[in-house]
């Protein structure tokens, strides 16, 4: 009773998906992982739906070896034995038997009356029970259903052969404390041996609370699928639930699964690949974003103890350790500790502008990467004195029609000094007024510009050489514009030139022999 067996239904209910059309192949590996993973049941598909369907579910139950291989059936006798013949080569082997119980689901799709689905179920039920010993039973739309006869049916299953009985809120209707009342209702007043599962869907977004309040009202089996794929809005993430259970489990009682939850973000991974459905960033336990921290305050917190944002430790369920994200929201702590992983240690006043530099970038560019950090710090490594010039804001005007004009404002000390620069182009203009605002007029020896990355919003990587009065030097502007990386390289070669000049240290080129 301290065991939930986990469901699976990604190839059955999974691939009932929109869009989704699995080949043998595709459904071999995935229930390959699966078994890896660790479920106790794979239920591999419905054999009467195509050839194609039952030759997966064959060569599955023939080659997947460990859990229990399973196929959905109707009560008709032909669905039956067709799915037996698909899965009779399992080791272990499961018919799951369906019929509706709801008013609507009698009326509007079967067109059958109460007493007919009593007489389907209980020959449905004994033919399966004919061919294994393990049967699973489910009055679909169980939840709508009127519970004095979903539960006389369910009687009906037990007493012809049926080892679980399954519990479906087919359109996802119920609310966490209905839904895990009914279960209790059902182990109440249905007699004999099975097990109770529960099967819940997301129209309303409560599958796994559903879920989890069926296993707190007595459920011991869970239907669930990788990803929270499924019909319409899905079925209740297989990765969810068994998260939940095991990081409060001392709100379940110490229950457990057979899960290795390792092997979750890999299964999520390859389920997303093959089935061509993508993974939400923000997806619980396996989106990408699941364990990143961008917010400054959330940040610091995680460096100093992991526990302090995150419940679940990544590697526990087979995705990278905590992940500082940089962004307009990071903290300083957090980017220097960045820089200090990657290896990049500045400090003082050269730390302060790298860290204003790439807060500027990231109002701009949603994503920083490793290489615009080098770039950026690349900028700043040599200087660890203030600059005497900064960059207040730049504008550039320019097309094939008017002169390209740049007017700038630095700032000098206490001061702002503001200036306007025109030129053959942007670049040149913004150098220009640059030149003018500094009162450094030099020549420009070298410039090359570059890419850091590749994208739209990549960052241009401009290095510029620089003479003024004979003295010489070289500066770096990163931005994710050209005119502006180029404007920033200029002025910080004219700042390095004022350091150069105001202490004589300009270097002679050694001579050798």
């Amino acid at each position: 009773m301290d065991r939930v067996k986990i469901f699976d239904t990604t190839l059955r209910d999974g691939e009932q998906s929109p869009g989704i059309s699995l080949d043998t192949g595709e459904k071999l590996e995935i229930a390959e992982q699966l078994a890896r993973l660790g479920v106790d049941i794979i239920e591999a598909g419905f054999p009467i739906a195509s050839d194609g369907d039952f030759e997966s579910v064959e060569a599955i139950a023939k080659q997947v070896q460990g859990p229990t291989i399973a196929a959905l059936s109707r009560t008709g006798f032909k669905d039956i034995d067709r799915a037996w013949e698909a899965v009779r080569h399992a080791k272990s082997n499961r018919i799951h038997v369906f019929i509706a119980t709801s008013e609507i689901h009698m009326a509007k799709k079967l067109r059958m009356t109460r007493d007919q689905v009593k007489v389907e179920a209980a020959a449905g039920i004994a033919r399966a029970a004919s061919y294994t010993g393990d049967v699973e039973f489910s009055p679909e739309d169980g939840f709508r259903s009127d519970p004095e006869f979903m539960v006389e049916v369910c009687q009906i299953a037990v007493d012809n052969g049926a080892t679980t009985l399954n519990i479906p809120d087919t359109v996802g209707y119920a609310m966490p404390g209905d839904y895990g009342a009914l279960i209790a209702y059902v182990i109440e007043n249905v007699k004999g041996d099975y097990v109770v599962s529960t099967h819940c869907h997301d129209d309303l977004g409560l599958a796994v609370a559903n879920s989890l309040s069926g296993v707190l009202n007595g459920a011991r089996q869970v239907e669930c699928a990788i990803n929270g794929l499924g019909e319409r809005a899905g079925n209740a993430a297989l990765e969810e639930v068994v998260m939940a259970m095991r990081t409060r489990d001392d709100h379940f009682g110490g229950l457990t699964t057979g899960i290795q939850t390792a092997e979750l973000a890999r299964t999520s991974r390859l389920v997303s690949r093959l089935t061509g459905y993508p993974v939400q960033y923000n997806k619980a336990v396996v989106g990408r974003n699941a364990f990143a921290h961008e917010s400054g305050i959330h940040q610091h917190g995680v460096l100093e103890d992991r526990n302090t944002y995150e419940i679940i430790d990544a590697r526990e369920v087979g995705q990278e350790a905590a992940q500082i994200v940089l962004g307009k929201h990071s903290g300083r702590h957090a980017f220097a500790e960045t820089l200090s992983t990657m290896g990049l240690r500045i400090q003082g006043d050269a730390l302060n502008q790298a860290f204003t530099r790439f807060k500027e970038l990231a109002d701009r560019k949603v994503q920083i990467t490793d290489a615009d950090l080098e770039a950026i710090v690349a900028e700043e490594l040599g200087t660890s004195e203030v600059h005497r010039f900064t960059m207040v804001s730049l504008d550039v005007r320019g097309g094939t029609i008017s002169t390209p004009t740049a007017d700038v404002v630095l700032r000098d000390g206490d001061t702002n000094v503001e200036a306007t620069g025109t030129g053959n182009g942007m670049i040149d203009a913004a150098v220009d007024a640059i030149a003018t605002a500094t009162g450094y007029v030099g020549k420009v020896l070298d410039f090359n510009v570059s890419s850091v990355t590749s994208g739209g919003d990549a960052l241009g990587d401009v290095v510029i050489q620089l003479e003024v009065g004979g003295t010489k030097a070289s500066g770096r502007g990163v931005a994710t514009d050209v005119v502006e990386a180029s404007a920033r390289a200029y002025l910080n070669a004219v700042n390095r030139i004022v350091r150069i000049q105001s202490r004589g240290q300009e270097r002679e080129h050694d001579i050798g022999p």
